[in-house]
């Protein structure tokens, strides 16, 4: 009976793999942050089919509003590479941004704002629809790592990795509005829709700190527990689940934002780090940073359904065909 069960799941599995394969078309970008450059992956084969150089460190990746680029962020070069997200083509490369460790664009498409990891500061820039204007530099407190902003874009928040703290700036006045600690080396930043809660993932620890953030200061609300080292988030794309990899734990957590309460865990090998989800909801990607490869998972079933080799410490993943982001 347990045979049968287990090679149900597999089949399942692999119908989902390929099906979700056969749906996507644009490629999947892996950012190889000891390589200084980018693997390409074409999603319908699932084979590795170049890479593009960048500057050093490149960590995150994120989508300009008009999603006609894709921009690498190079932390250790301090330029960002704009790159066709269709064709995989180079566009520009833009110098002069200061450590560039994690970036992020504002819902309203006006501010991009970038946290600079080993400089600590975090830069504000104005968007054109073209080009970046520096606003303003916020010397903050120490290795800022991660950013997110709230859906008004009046907030942009920042958790300092190695000052246990997360900060608040106003994106209108380029101000701090308050800082409160937290527990040990926050990393990522995840807000829920209703902009009430902020998640904060502890790679210190074993656990997801909830912040409400309705008030004129940040209180903690819960701690939910998930696996040592908890990281990078990703929603599912379903209103209602966001996953948080635990990085030394080797595994991931599918959190119901709603409830704040972890409601799954699957395996993820490698040190679990950056994920995407596919444009359908069913495959789960995830850049395994120990192991120089892509780990794809079934979501419904969380089994391990494939894994792609790539270059050295693969940090970020992307991909144009990807679900939504709450």
């Amino acid at each position: 009976m347990f045979l049968t069960q287990r090679l149900t799941l597999v089949l399942a599995s692999a119908l989902v793999f390929a099906t979700s394969a056969a749906q996507a078309g644009n490629p999947i970008f892996v950012l190889n942050s000891l390589d200084a450059n980018v693997s390409v992956i074409d999603a319908s084969t699932w084979k590795e089919t170049r890479r593009i150089p960048t500057g050093k460190e490149p960590h995150h990746i994120y989508l300009t509003p008009d999603e006609k680029s894709v921009i690498v962020a190079n932390a250790g070069s301090d330029s960002l590479t704009f790159i066709d997200p269709r064709t995989a083509e180079v566009q520009r490369v833009v110098h002069g941004t200061l450590d560039p460790y994690q970036l992020r664009f504002s819902p309203d498409m006006k501010w991009f704002v970038t946290v600079a990891n080993r400089l600590n500061h975090i830069d504000i820039y104005r968007w054109d629809g073209k080009e970046l204007t520096l606003a303003k530099r916020i010397p903050s407190s120490k290795t800022p790592s991660h950013i997110w902003i709230d859906t008004k874009s009046t907030t942009a928040y920042a958790s300092m990795q190695d000052s246990d703290e997360l900060v608040a700036v106003d994106l209108a006045t380029q101000t701090l509005k308050w800082r409160v600690k937290t527990g040990a080396l926050p990393a990522d930043v995840f807000g829920t829709p209703d902009d009430k809660h902020l998640l904060l993932g502890l790679t210190g620890g074993d656990h997801v700190e909830v912040y409400d953030v309705t008030g004129l200061q940040p209180k903690l609300v819960k701690k939910i527990p998930t696996g040592q080292g908890a990281h990078a988030f990703r929603a599912l794309g379903d209103g209602r689940h966001v996953f948080v990899g635990n990085r030394v734990a080797n595994t991931i957590n599918k959190i119901d934002y709603n409830t704040l309460e972890s409601v799954a865990q699957f395996k993820a090998p490698g040190g679990p780090d950056c994920m995407e989800v596919s444009a359908d909801g069913k495959l789960l990607m995830v850049s395994s940073r120990w192991i120089k490869k892509v780990s794809v998972i079934d979501i419904a079933t969380g089994q391990l359904v494939r894994q792609v080799k790539v270059g050295k410490s693969p940090h970020g993943i992307w991909t144009l065909d990807h679900a939504k982001r709450y």
